[in-house]
């Protein structure tokens, strides 16, 4: 067994492992988790790069079988063109956001329990190559993420965590179910079993309603309109420091799968032959475009317009899938990798740039961020770049990841989802615009703000002042330059959009030939 192989259960193992830590050094030490959080995402983070060198180089999956047995009956890990860029994803995120936790928090040794189980449940959706320990990842990432959600201050961070810990409950079941009518129907849980199985499988009535309770699981675990309502909840109440990790990755992670399943399991050929699959996935996923974009525009407070607009941004991916069923398309594929891997990149930035402005501006609703440009001006101006790349304004990765999928349907004849894509862009711009104008062309002083409401000065000073000071306090040069990077690569990786169908192009060729 090569070192290289050896990468696949540490990528998985080290940061569930890791995750006792905190709790143990806790004992003795206090507040060690950021410390090992920091050393253990580190190491996953160069980890996950060595692996892709060899993915993306050699041309070739890594695959490790655990305990040696034949994947038909043992648990199978594989790295793949596709599954690379998720975990690469993942693992700079996860190493980038704690540079704003470590001074804005949370800070409990608890919480980096919790960060790395999420980690590594994220690792382990991205890795496996068996569709029932899938659904034992899902879990672990859902069962870290209810508990993230909950460490904010308040009962509304309860609510939001028992809404989602109901509905993920509900997603994870139908997935559960799914695969467990698959598996009576085929004998196996392997994904590249499955692939050989399913088209020969006795029972097809069982194969197609299989598949029908996956696409509801998804749906919720993607957040797509009307099963999305746990999302905006989740993400306004969990803890600023929260909300750029479970925004950027969660559903991006649950995104994966769901289309590792259409192209690796059932496979594309197979779905395009089944009533109704690529019609029902073309519709959830426009269907959330348009409802995501329109209540993205009505909101006044930041995190939950954000939040809104990720309906949206993962409705176009599940559109893309179903172009991808339909037309058999590689363009819209790569447009839907694209858009994942831009999307988490941009949500990252965006949702850190937001915790930034709410602990050094004091400012949480789009009216409050009147002014930011002239006192915030390098975290403003990174904000902007994610914001216009997210509307799909070149050079940004968002116009890239959408070109290619509103490629891939035009040359499927998909005329409505060219139609969807243009307009939420017009949507999308709509809410982007606000914030813009507000940052760049309103007078704080024509708002009435709240960046009065810091901590009150007991000597007889200024509270204004004291405010201001303790927000300064909080804010360090490691949280803004996180923000910087996200933006700077956003545009980079707009600038290598084509270098992304090269990687995927081994991927591609398997999957559609």
């Amino acid at each position: 067994m090569s070192s290289v192989d050896l990468l696949l259960p540490l990528l998985i193992v080290g940061p569930l492992l890791a995750a006792t830590l905190p709790i143990a050094l806790g004992l003795w030490f206090d507040r060690t988790g950021w410390s090992v959080a920091g050393l253990t995402t580190l190491g996953l983070f160069g980890a996950a790069v060595s692996l892709a060198s060899v993915v993306y180089t050699g041309g070739e999956e890594v695959h490790h079988k655990l305990g040696g047995y034949p994947r038909t009956y043992g648990i199978e890990l594989v790295a793949d063109e596709f599954s690379m860029l998720i975990v690469l994803l993942v693992t700079a995120v996860a190493t980038g956001v704690l540079a704003y936790t470590r001074r804005g928090g949370p800070r409990g040794n608890t919480f980096y329990t919790a960060y790395l189980l999420l980690v590594g449940g994220l690792l382990g959706i991205s890795l496996t190559g068996d569709v029932f320990n899938l659904f034992v990842f899902l879990e672990i990432t859902s069962l870290a993420t209810y508990a993230l959600v909950a460490s904010g201050d308040g009962p509304e961070s309860a609510v939001a965590a028992l809404k989602y810990l109901i509905l993920g409950t509900i997603a994870a079941s139908m997935y559960l179910i799914g695969v467990a009518f698959v598996f009576m129907a085929t004998g196996t849980l392997n994904m590249l079993e499955l692939a050989d199985a399913i088209p020969a499988a006795e029972s097809q009535t069982l194969i197609r309603t299989g598949f029908a309770f996956i696409v509801v699981g998804f749906a919720v675990k993607v957040a797509q309109w009307p099963l999305h309502t746990w999302q905006p909840s989740a993400y306004q109440q969990a803890p600023d420091g929260v909300t750029p990790l479970i925004a950027a990755l969660v559903s991006t992670a649950s995104a994966y799968a769901f289309g590792r399943l259409i192209v690796t399991v059932f496979e594309v050929e197979y779905l395009a032959g089944m009533s109704n699959a690529a019609a029902i996935v073309l519709t959830v996923g426009c269907v959330s475009v348009l409802a995501g974009t329109v209540l993205a525009v009505i909101q006044t407070e930041v995190k939950r317009m954000l939040a809104y607009s990720s309906v949206s941004q993962f409705g176009l991916v599940i559109a893309a899938y179903g172009v991808v069923i339909a037309g058999s398309s590689e363009t819209a594929f790569i447009g839907a990798a694209i858009h994942l891997v831009g999307h988490g990149l941009l949500k990252a930035g965006l949702f850190l740039g937001v915790a930034l402005v709410a602990a050094s501006y004091g400012a949480r609703t789009v009216d409050e961020y009147a002014g930011l440009a002239k006192e915030r001006p390098i975290v403003a101006g990174s904000m902007a770049v994610l914001l216009l790349s997210l509307v799909g304004v070149p050079p940004g990765v968002g116009f890239v990841g959408k070109w290619y999928i509103a490629l891939g349907a035009v040359e499927s004849r998909l005329w409505p989802v060219a139609a969807v894509i243009f307009l939420s862009t017009m949507l999308t711009l709509a809410y982007a615009a606000r914030l813009l104008e507000k940052m760049y062309f309103t007078p704080p002083a024509a708002v009435e703000s709240p960046r009065a409401s810091g901590p009150v000065a007991t000597d007889g000073g200024d509270a204004d002042a004291a405010a201001e000071i303790d927000r300064a306090d909080a804010v360090s040069v490691g949280m803004v330059a996180v923000v910087v990077v996200a933006a700077l690569g956003a545009v980079a990786l707009g600038f290598s959009g084509g270098a992304f169908a090269d990687l995927l192009e081994p991927f591609l060729t398997e999957v559609f030939n």
